[in-house]
């Protein structure tokens, strides 16, 4: 494995690299976490020849087992036990390269304390608990986003408040104004779907009128290019208020959230694909800045087309998403790219597999 580290003291990347090299590459294992886009991600690792672990919670394993692409299955309390001496040394002996998704941030958060090597950039997955750090990048980046306000006193359009982190959109709700605001979030904590630290840290930010496009790209470090895999729409809670009559909607005292239920897969106009690629090519650039060694694998790229077709970009997750799914075995766009059926859960096994061939699986994992 080719060694490339950098000066200036990476010391969990020297540990988990150091890890890496302990490891036989012809007995990698591929492991995650049974939830998210695991079933995604284990057919992937199995499709390219990859034996699968599946650590997963004692209620889920029915999952897991029903489906059968997990060689070994490891029932979990809760998922922080990732972070146990036990595990972790399991997965080491295991020979395991953990494949991080929604729920590592979600549940796990201190990706520090895992010493175990990760395919991607897990201080990138650390801008997606930060809109502080996602707004930073997107600046450098040079991308349109939308306008923020940092007080609920300066709202004077049209916004949606969402919580930091990977929340799946639950909770988030529009405003129009500082009284607007003070209610509702007055009912979403009577509702429990957020708490009072978490509407403190919240992020107010203009509501772009438009279409939802969610873009699933694939930056590959073995082929040095950005790759599109798939497009998708969210499937959310709000979108359930449009099977009432408006008559019945208007005597309702209610606040529907974003809460995300599922995906839609969806085929854009070929024209608008240019500012798509602009936009990630521009992401990836900056990555390399602010997180060495920058992009690896899988991210997302969440956007709004206002009535101008101009793609506004409001936020990024830096690891596969779940809106992945809708992709499997393949979509129009991995399919013309790659001539075979091909999904995210493949693509990072197959990005895995040329590294260990091409001797830079090191350049792949952090």
């Amino acid at each position: 494995m080719r060694r490339k580290s950098r000066a200036g003291g990476m010391n969990l990347r020297e540990k988990i690299l150091r890890v890496l090299r302990s490891y036989s590459p012809d007995k990698i294992k591929i492991a995650t976490l049974g939830s998210h886009s695991a079933l995604n991600i284990l057919r992937g690792a199995k499709d390219e020849g990859f034996e699968t672990i599946c650590l997963c919670r004692r209620e889920d394993a029915i999952v897991y087992k029903n489906f059968g692409i997990a060689d070994k299955i490891v029932e979990l309390k809760e998922f922080d036990e990732l972070l146990s001496k036990d595990l972790q040394d399991l997965l080491r002996e295991e020979n395991a390269i953990l494949i991080p998704h929604g729920s590592f941030n979600a549940y796990i958060g201190k990706l520090d304390d895992l010493e175990v090597p990760i395919f991607g950039n897990r201080k990138l997955m650390e801008y997606e608990t930060s809109r502080e750090k996602q707004r930073e990048w997107f600046l450098r980046a040079g991308v349109r986003i939308p306008k923020e306000f940092e007080s609920p006193e300066k709202i004077d359009r049209l916004c949606i408040v969402k919580f930091q982190g990977a929340k799946g959109g639950r909770g988030y709700f529009l405003v129009t104004s500082a009284e607007d605001f003070k209610k509702k979030a007055k009912e979403i904590l009577s509702r429990g779907l957020a708490t009072e630290e978490e509407l403190s840290r919240a992020e107010i930010q203009e509501y772009i009128i438009g279409a939802n496009v969610y873009f699933s790209f694939f930056y590959s470090p073995v082929n040095d290019r950005v790759e599109l895999i798939s497009i998708d729409r969210r499937y959310e809670h709000i979108d359930g208020i449009g099977r009432i009559p408006a008559k019945e909607q208007l005597k309702l005292d209610f606040e529907p959230t974003y809460t995300v239920i599922g995906n839609i897969p969806l085929v854009l106009r070929e024209s608008l694909l240019k500012q798509a690629f602009d936009v990630a090519e521009k992401i990836v650039s900056v990555s390399k800045e602010i997180a060495y060694p920058g992009m690896v694998g899988p991210f997302c790229v969440e956007t709004v087309f206002n009535e101008r077709a101009e793609l506004i970009v409001f936020e990024i997750s830096a690891r596969i998403v779940a809106g992945t799914n809708v992709g499997i075995p393949n979509s129009p766009y991995s399919y013309v790219l790659f001539g075979e059926n091909m999904y995210m859960g493949r693509r990072i096994a197959r990005e895995i597999r040329l590294a260990i061939e091409k001797d830079m699986l090191e350049e792949v994992i952090y």
